[in-house]
């Protein structure tokens, strides 16, 4: 079977997260069938960058989108001050590399995240204060034509993937 889903790394568990703390699984039986089965892609954008794990914790400049961090008027800087944005753009090409490599059209993102973040990020003071917007990979996806969902929407992406099999992938 082809891969077909794109998945956060720390949604299966992997070490990975800025604070180095162990991901929480979010896999269903259906999607552990799946990861068994090799029909999903399991990436980390802020590692395929070049960020360790631990790393100081990063937002989108505040005013900023992901759209403007893609474009180049917009930073993702971590709490010592210092332009990480390289790194996530870094992370989110290398996402969109396993996309198109293996025609995926589904993605699976963490919420919240300035790089997976599908409806809300965090507004870039670092003061904890959520904003509607996308992190940098989710919205590099979407620009693609994926369909970014986060760890509270796997039934809806299983669904959207389910209907995705009836219908043959555009060129």
């Amino acid at each position: 079977m082809a891969i077909e889903l794109l998945m956060s790394s720390c949604l299966i568990g992997q070490c990975c997260r800025w604070d180095a703390k162990m991901g929480k699984s979010c896999v269903t039986p259906t999607l552990h069938l799946m990861l068994n089965n090799g029909r999903v892609a399991v990436i980390c954008p802020e590692c395929a960058g070049g960020l360790d794990v631990p790393r100081p914790a990063a937002e989108i400049e505040p005013a900023k989108t992901a759209a403007d961090v893609l474009s180049g008027s917009g930073r993702v800087v971590n709490t010592e001050g210092e332009d990480v944005t390289a790194q996530y753009v870094s992370g989110a090409k290398a996402a969109l590399a396993l996309v198109q490599k293996h025609g995926i059209r589904v993605a699976i993102l963490k919420s919240r995240s300035p790089s997976c973040g599908r409806d809300q990020v965090y507004d870039g003071t670092f003061a904890g204060k959520l904003i509607e917007g996308r992190g940098v990979t989710a919205e590099l996806l979407m620009q693609h034509g994926v369909k970014v969902f986060d760890e509270t929407q796997i039934d809806e992406a299983l669904a959207c993937l389910e209907e995705l099999r009836k219908t043959p992938a555009q060129a």
